[in-house]
């Protein structure tokens, strides 16, 4: 079952302080992601003389102000990530697949992509309807980000337009992708469990059914560019936090357990590709169950 929601601290000074925390850290990060916005738009100025410019001026943007989310997270907030698992190379190229539990998912995965000095490479697979926010959604589209509107048959040419981009430009980048389509809730995976138990797929207990298409694609897109599939399973001590909860400190340790998958071990069918996918989440909700039992993930 999902992890219930993190609980505010007791006591109105622990509260203060995180609501102080809050506001200085959010309204910093959100004024400066504007000036940064305005900055894209004018490196529109350099795409006709020179996309490698481009690309490298909106790649320091993403690695600085992503950066500076993170390194509020770990200095101010005093929130810890600890990485087990499969050992990651540096600045390797891979499609990364994640379960998907709060937007505090985000914000961890930040602090794995800087220690593998990926941060200002990460391309999001986004519903489409973000692109339109001031700030993250507008920044976003300076990055090849990938937004999509959930129908295949629409978001297909977008989604092989901006990987012959990525090929053509030789683009570094962690492909990034939550397969479960969505945030994990009580009701979703009610649902999901019916859709699997209906079509002979694995039930799984703290996961949804992945959604395969878009991953297959990416895969059979991007092999030779990308070596490897990395998937994070996210855990959290003691609740899900909002990401208002994360702003105000009230999160404290987080786990992520990585595995790396060659992508040249991969199967190259599509239908392959899927049931592949379908192992790997039937080996994560395992691996979960042991986390919720244990309060870790093997070393």
């Amino acid at each position: 079952m999902p992890l219930s929601p993190l609980s505010d601290p007791p006591g109105i000074w622990p509260r203060f302080l995180g609501n102080l925390r809050a506001a200085a850290s959010l309204a910093f990060l959100f004024s400066t992601l504007l000036m940064f916005n305005a900055a894209q738009t004018l490196s529109l100025l350099l795409r006709p003389f020179s996309r490698r410019a481009f690309r490298a001026f909106n790649r320091w943007g993403a690695n600085t102000w992503w950066g500076w989310c993170d390194i509020l997270a770990e200095k101010a907030y005093g929130i810890r990530v600890e990485l087990t698992g499969d050992e990651l190379p540096e600045a390797e190229n891979a499609v990364v697949i994640v379960n998907h539990q709060q937007m505090t998912d985000i914000t961890v995965i930040f602090r794995v992509a800087r220690r593998k000095r990926r941060l200002g490479d990460l391309k999001w697979f986004v519903k489409d309807i973000i692109k339109y926010f001031p700030g993250v959604g507008w920044g976003m589209l300076f990055l090849d980000c990938i937004f999509i509107k959930r129908d295949w048959l629409r978001d297909e040419g977008k989604i092989r337009r901006t990987f012959s981009r990525i090929l053509d430009h030789k683009v570094p980048a962690w492909i990034m992708s939550f397969v479960e389509g969505t945030r994990l809730k009580p009701s979703k995976l009610a649902q999901s469990q019916k859709y699997a138990a209906g079509h002979g797929l694995p039930v799984l207990r703290h996961l949804m059914t992945p959604r395969t298409k878009g991953f297959a694609a990416t895969v059979q897109a991007l092999r030779g560019h990308a070596t490897a599939v990395y998937d994070f399973t996210i855990g959290y001590v003691g609740g899900v936090p909002t990401l208002l909860q994360w702003a105000k400190g009230y999160a404290r340790l987080v786990h992520v357990h990585a595995r790396r998958f060659p992508i040249d071990d991969l199967p190259a069918n599509g239908d392959e590709l899927a049931a592949w996918l379908h192992a790997r989440f039937e080996e994560k909700d395992h691996l979960l169950d042991g986390y919720y039992r244990d309060g870790a993930f093997p070393k």
